[in-house]
Order: structure tokens, then sequence, then C-alpha cells
């Protein structure tokens, strides 16, 4: 039996899931949060399989919580394995064979899921200057696991890994080279590890090797980005040397006239740390409309609200941009993939990206889109289309688990 527990580390907080690979089956699944604040909390549920052959859970037990103080990640981890030994499975009979973590950063270090030592820990430590949100936090999950699960392979999984094959000409910023070089000023990409698993699940779908197809992968959450794949390699993608840049998010900007900043540092007075603070938590749909929840800004624009009204046209005018520019870069595309929450969940936002693209033999069927089931694969182009359009359910921490496993073979 093959098991891997997936980790998935915050500063504060980690998620973890424990999956058999035998059929890809969630055992388990948790989150321990509030670490370091005077209450803690840990949440653990175990999934029941009805058919061993079924990948998804047909029964979820009830889900146990405890509330106390969890001073570290340390901590975390035994409130982890507290929860497995009270409420199963049994970690005995499901041993895990390796730890699969998450990692933002790998910045042009790490083109792989890499097996974790001492000098790997180091190099997402010096990396943490790249991801200061999020690489420290995986390093505290890192270390705190390496010490519950000391016999075990533990490797890191990269968001930024997938976007290693960009060429130069795709992650090269036209900054003075030296100024760029020295403080490692480039594009790295984000949502690597969703992007991949969406493409291959979509090559699996049409039945056709991945390595042939032409693909542009929305990836449409709070945070969203796009990436033109070729052959199965990303070629380009949104996000760039962080990621705020590119698609209009939930509450980042996305794509900016640079010198907006020095705008509003010169003649509004804002610092740094304002300029942080507007750019990706007072911007995007938030900050065009007062509210990130799409299900809310469709509603609002149904009922005549011009705020909403606004704040989509610019969203699906950023992805009608990328989409036309992707199919430039590609030569081309056979598929066109809608995955995580807003793009498996928003038909509206599904047919208003593609909807100026019938020249390029781009159509979406109506009723295919707005009946479009939820959490499974489905086409929702129309049968005389020239591109395949679907929607994809993403699965980051299978892939983790996929990439775990391969790096540890």
């Amino acid at each position: 039996m093959s098991v891997v527990l997936v980790v998935n580390s915050g500063s504060s907080s980690f998620k973890y899931q424990l999956i058999d690979m035998a059929g890809e089956r969630v055992l388990a699944s948790g989150l321990v949060e509030r670490i370091g604040e005077p209450q803690g909390r840990a949440r653990h549920t175990v999934h029941v399989h009805a058919d061993p052959g079924e990948p998804t859970p047909a029964v979820e037990s009830a889900t146990s919580e405890i509330g106390r103080r969890i001073p570290d990640h340390t901590a975390g981890f035994q409130a982890m394995l507290d929860a497995f030994a009270a409420h199963g499975p049994s970690l005995e009979a499901h041993p895990p064979t390796a730890v699969g973590h998450r990692v933002v950063h790998g910045g042009a270090r790490f083109f792989a899921a890499t097996p974790i030592d001492d000098l790997v820990e180091t190099g997402i430590d010096e990396l943490s200057v790249l991801a200061p949100l999020h690489n420290p936090g995986a390093l505290q999950g890192i270390r705190a696991a390496r010490r519950s699960f000391a016999d075990i392979e533990h490797v890191a999984v990269f968001d930024t890994a997938f976007h290693q094959s960009m060429p130069p000409e795709a992650y090269t910023y036209a900054l003075d080279r030296d100024l760029a070089e020295r403080h490692r000023i480039r594009r790295y990409g984000f949502h690597g590890t969703s992007h991949k698993f969406v493409s291959e699940a979509a090559a699996a779908h049409v039945g056709r090797p991945l390595g042939e197809l032409r693909q542009i992968v929305f990836h449409l959450g709070n945070g969203a980005s796009v990436t033109a794949i070729d052959g199965g390699r990303s070629i380009d993608t949104s996000m760039g040397f962080t990621p705020l840049e590119g698609l209009v998010m939930g509450t980042r900007t996305g794509d900016l006239d640079p010198a907006i900043l020095l705008h509003l540092q010169r003649r509004a007075g804002l610092g740094v740390d304002d300029l942080d603070r507007v750019l990706n938590k007072e911007s995007g749909l938030v900050g065009l409309a007062g509210a990130n929840d799409m299900r809310d800004l469709v509603s609002r624009r149904a009922e005549g609200d011009e705020r909403a009204r606004l704040a989509l046209d610019v969203y699906l005018h950023r992805l009608r941009s990328y989409a036309g520019a992707y199919m430039a870069q590609l030569g081309g595309v056979d598929v066109i993939s809608f995955t995580a929450g807003v793009g498996e969940n928003t038909p509206l936002v599904r047919a208003g990206a593609l909807d100026r693209l019938g020249f390029a033999g781009v159509r979406v069927d109506p009723e295919r889109n707005e009946g479009a089931p939820r959490g499974e694969i489905v086409r929702i182009s129309s049968d005389d289309s020239d591109v395949t359009v679907l929607v994809v359910p993403t699965d980051e921490e299978i892939e983790i688990a996929r990439q775990t496993l391969a790096a540890c073979s």
C-alpha cells in the first residue's frame, strides 16, 4: 500500500490529507489553525468509502474538533497525530510512505518535486525573501513534520516549478539586467500544481497525448492565473515575480502601470506598506465593487448594480485579453479549461471569457455551460467548436501526492 500524507502549511495553520494512492482515495483530512494564539483549533474528518474502487468518498464521518492552545507547528502535528489515534484511520494500519509538502516559491533553484534534506530546507529559507508570507510557514511545517515522521521521506512540491519551462523571453522583465539578476527579479509564475494537474486531466479526458496538445488553463479563484501550455510544458503564465501580476483577482489588482505606484507615493503620501496593502488586499473585485465573492457580484449585476457590472466587465476584459494573447503565443489552441472556485462554478465567467473568440473557432454551448454538473470533468463547447472547452475540477493535493511518490521512486 502506498499512502501519502499531504501537508499545506502556513504561518499559523496547516491543512492535511492522508491519501491511499492505490485508488487515489482520501482517507482523512483536517485543519490545524490559530497556532500560537491563546485558543487553537484542530479539525479532523475521516472519509469512509463505500466502494474501494471509488476515487471520491461516498460518506464522510462526523468531523471532530478540539480547542486548546497550540503553541507551535510541532504541537500542531501532535494534535493531528492525536486525532488520527482517537478517530482514525489508524496510521499503523495505513502508514504513510512519504510526506508531501506544498511550498509556494522555489525560485529558479527548484525545477521539480524535491526530496527534503537540510540543504533543501536552507534553500527554502533563503527563498523566503521572495515569498515572505508563504515560505516561512511552509518551512515551519516541514521541520515539525520531519520531527514527527523522522523515518520516512519528505518531499517539497513547489507552486513555481511547473513554470520553470518558460523560455527566457517569457520570464524576463525589461529591467536593468544587473539590477534584476542581483535581486533575482524575473517572472516565476504560481498555481503550477493546479495547472499541471488540470492540463493532464484534460488531455486524458479528450483522449489525446499530452505532448501534442496546445492548452490554455484558467485557474480562477480568489487568486487567479492563466497559463499557456504547449505539449505539457508551461510556456507563459499570467502571474509573475509575485502572485500580484496578471488577472483581476478577488482583492489584487493584477496588471497595473507601475508608474501608478510612484504617483500614489508622491501625491497620496502612501508608503511601501500602504501600497502593499492597497494592491494585495483592497483592490481587484473588492476595490471595484466592495465584494470579492463572485456569487454576490453576479447576483448584484443581475439586479442592475452598476459597480458590480463594471467590476465584472473589467474582470472579463482581462480574461479575454490573456486568452487572445496566449492563443497567439501557442499558434492556436486545442483545449481551454476552467478550474478552481470561480472557474468551476460560474457559467457567466466562462461564457464571458470566450464570447469574442468565435473567429478562432471557440464556441461555447450555452446549455452545456449553464447545466455543467459540479465535481466532474465536462465539455461545455458546442459540437461544431474547433476548440474543446472543458470544466475540470482541480485537485492540488492529489497532484502533490503524485509528485511526492514520483520523487521517492
